[in-house]
């Protein structure tokens, strides 16, 4: 099994970015080219955590430098499906909430 991989898809207009295994110092360059090409080749960015089992501080700063650098190309970068210990880490540092997909106005409120 790969450590780290990530995998880059366009869908529907968007860049979705699946990032999978451990998010670490090792992979800091891997997931850092990964966003950096995704934020510049679209306005809008997903990252999809669903396959991460770790991520550290690292990883944190890595999104949450492409978070910004989305914002200053007048873009948006998204994280969703983060499960287990990645949405701890990303609940607990807030990081979570800043990368948080915007509610669908379209959708019926419950």
């Amino acid at each position: 099994m790969t450590r780290f991989e990530t995998r880059t898809s366009v869908e529907a207009g968007q860049v979705v970015v699946v990032l999978n295994g451990e998010c670490d110092l090792a992979v800091r360059d891997a997931l850092t080219a990964a966003l950096t090409a995704a934020v510049a080749s679209r306005p809008v960015v997903v990252v999809d955590a669903g396959g991460l089992t770790f991520l550290d501080s690292t990883g944190l700063h890595g999104l949450v430098t492409a978070y910004h650098a989305a914002r200053r190309e007048g873009g948006r970068l998204h994280l969703v499906n983060a499960t287990g210990a990645v949405a701890n880490v990303l609940e607990l540092t807030g990081v979570g909430d800043l990368l948080r997909p915007p509610i669908d106005d379209d959708r019926p409120q419950s």
